[in-house]
């Protein structure tokens, strides 16, 4: 049966040798309490809960799925028990407001439980992660009267949230949204319409499901600025705050579920709305801006899927190699006293496994510094907000877009290296492969991410957003020019740095005869500035092992692990770089020169 153990070490070694997560708490008024004793046992707790509790329940919900009864859901065996468990520790709570019954510690921190939990069963973590993002989006937009009703108990964790965007015909094209909101006499609105692909629309986890709706008020503009957003709670609530409980039972019901290639234990659900009682949130026609705050919460969320599989299928796909013999050696045995060696001698065998090491350790990094970045936007004076928003929105699309692309590489470099063995059900390889692969998918697709990064982010920016961050990388390098151990990192990313801003003006250059061009070169420019993103965080790693290592650490086989993976990221990946510039360059003629009629066959 596959395991899951959280990495605490690499964990605490991010969070403490690379971003100096006390220094960070410390800056940030109302942190005072995430002190460096807390944080870690925080840590422990959760890695308990993720390995003991959800775990073993990863295969489980993969192979019983949610059963649907009449518009009734039932999760897989165990996922409630766990859910109570969950919310008797707390950590509904751990990220949100004291006033609403939270327990006012950062997001970064919740950033990491939430990885531990994702790694260990992502299906079950769906549950509370599209909560989390409803609490951020009515404490963003709500009016207290929605906050006391509603967010306090989100926070608790007894009842749970969605998100509810999509529909049968659009999708990313939310202007043809048709869901319609009719006003009522009594202050409130009727919802009227069907929602499909709903994570955890439907469960029986909670004592109720507040969804959080895109519909169109009557007089609406046409397209996206004629989008409101709505409170459409599954029961109605009787009283407020803590004193509330369900009441009647509203007009919102579960129509069918999904039939899908992956995260099975997962409800994702068509959700049919006839005049269900709702509430606006935020102004009207304004829904989309403020359904923005959960878009964002959630495309984070979403990259540590792609941190979560690659993880994941490295740890079991590391144990599978040192045990399973095959062949020797090409320069002779290594273990002689066995029928063969272990697979793990392999070059083609260890090309695979650092590449999961490289992604998942590298993705940890980029993942805590924008969940840092995170906290800064919450808790920073207005200046440091407003660099941590802009710097934020430039690397969230890279590390949505881009983590879960390397995330489904890492999971099916997993099931390579378990062979045969890795096609057969019981390994849990190919669920991993399986449920990795929605994350390209949801939440925005990388295409999508990618015309966000180079169209919206980068070029109407005239390149405002990328120089936020490669002045990040340029400082860097320039502190450490005459550190003879980083030269090979830091000549690397000088190169990448410059050549970065030098592509960006010349398709640039291009789109100003040829729009088509920014769309032709998108997803390469994504993938280009993932792999130069990661590089500058494997730099970092990179500093933080190598001052450890001089300063005589008891620890030294952990950090020179660090070092060789570095040097592996930068000498056998980051040269991908090459290839997308050179697709990027070519241009978009090659794709658009074929008529639609020449695609026939």
């Amino acid at each position: 049966m596959p395991e899951y153990k959280a990495p605490l070490r690499d964990i605490q070694f991010v969070l403490n040798d690379v971003l100096d997560a006390e220094a960070h708490y410390a800056s940030l008024p109302g942190c005072e309490e995430a002190t460096p004793d807390m944080v870690s046992a925080i840590l422990e707790e959760g890695a308990k809960f993720a390995e003991r509790v959800l775990s073993p329940l990863n295969q489980v919900g993969d192979q019983q799925g949610c059963q649907f009864d009449n518009g009734d859901v039932k999760t897989p065996e165990g996922f409630k028990e766990a859910y109570q468990q969950y919310v008797e520790g707390g950590w509904p709570s751990l990220a949100h407001d004291v006033e609403y019954g939270g327990q006012g510690l950062p997001e970064s921190l919740g950033t990491v439980i939430s990885e531990m939990v994702g790694s260990a069963n992502w299906s079950w973590g769906m549950y509370p992660g599209l909560s989390h993002g409803a609490m951020n989006t009515l404490h963003e937009h709500g009016t207290d009267e929605q906050k006391s009703t509603y967010l306090t108990k989100l926070v608790s964790g007894e009842w749970t949230g969605t998100m509810c965007l999509t529909e049968p015909h659009c999708g990313t094209d939310l202007g043809m949204l048709r869901t319609k909101a009719e006003p009522q006499s009594d202050g409130s609105y009727a919802i009227s319409g069907t929602k499909i692909f709903i994570s955890a629309g439907e469960h029986d986890l909670a004592d109720n499901i507040v969804h959080i709706v895109l519909a169109r008020l009557p007089d609406a503009p046409a397209g996206t600025k004629g989008i409101s957003l709505f409170i459409v709670p599954k029961f109605m609530p009787n009283g407020e705050g803590e004193s509330a409980t369900v009441g009647d039972r509203n007009q919102v019901a579960c129509g069918s579920l999904e039939h899908k290639m992956g995260i099975h234990g997962n409800a994702t659900c068509v959700m049919n709305f006839d005049g269900a009682k709702g509430y606006l949130i935020g102004p009207p026609n304004k829904g989309l801006n403020c359904m923005f705050t959960f878009m964002n919460t959630a495309r984070l969320g979403t990259a540590l899927q792609g941190l979560s599989h690659a993880e994941w299928g490295f740890q079991n796909s590391l144990a599978y190699a040192k045990d399973r013999l095959q062949m020797r050696a090409l320069s002779g045995p290594q273990a002689p006293e066995k029928a063969a060696d272990p697979i793990i001698v392999h070059p083609a065998v260890r090309n695979m496994l650092l590449t999961q090491k490289a992604f998942a350790e590298g993705g940890r990094a980029l993942i805590y510094y924008c969940a840092q970045l995170v906290d800064k936007t919450h808790l920073a004076s207005e200046e440091e907000k407003k660099e941590a928003d802009a710097l934020l929105a430039f690397l969230t699309p890279i590390a949505k877009a881009f983590l879960t692309e390397v995330g489904f590489e890492s999971a099916n470099h997993g099931m390579q290296v378990f062979g045969g063995h890795g096609y057969i059900a019981e390994w849990g390889m190919e669920q991993n492969v399986r449920d990795a692969r929605i994350a390209m998918l949801y939440e925005g697709t990388t295409q999508i991410q990618a015309l966000d990064l180079l169209g919206r982010k980068v070029l109407m920016t005239q390149g405002e957003s990328l120089k936020g961050f490669t002045k990040i990388v340029h400082k860097f390098c320039k502190a450490q020019a005459d550190n003879e151990t980083m030269k090979p990192y830091v000549d690397a990313l000088n190169t990448l740095n410059k050549e970065w801003a030098d592509i960006t003006m010349k398709i640039g250059m291009k789109a100003m005869n040829n729009r088509e061009e920014v769309g032709a070169a998108a997803v390469d420019y994504l993938m280009y500035s993932g792999y130069v993103s990661l590089a500058y965080f494997w730099a970092r790693m990179a500093l933080a092992a190598q001052e450890k290592l001089d300063a005589g650490t008891a620890e030294p086989a952990f950090y020179e692990a660090k070092l060789k993976t570095a040097t592996f990221y930068f000498e056998r990946i980051l040269p991908r770089t090459h290839g997308h510039v050179a697709i990027m360059q070519s241009g978009a003629d090659n794709l658009l020169s074929m008529d639609v009629d020449q695609f026939s066959f």
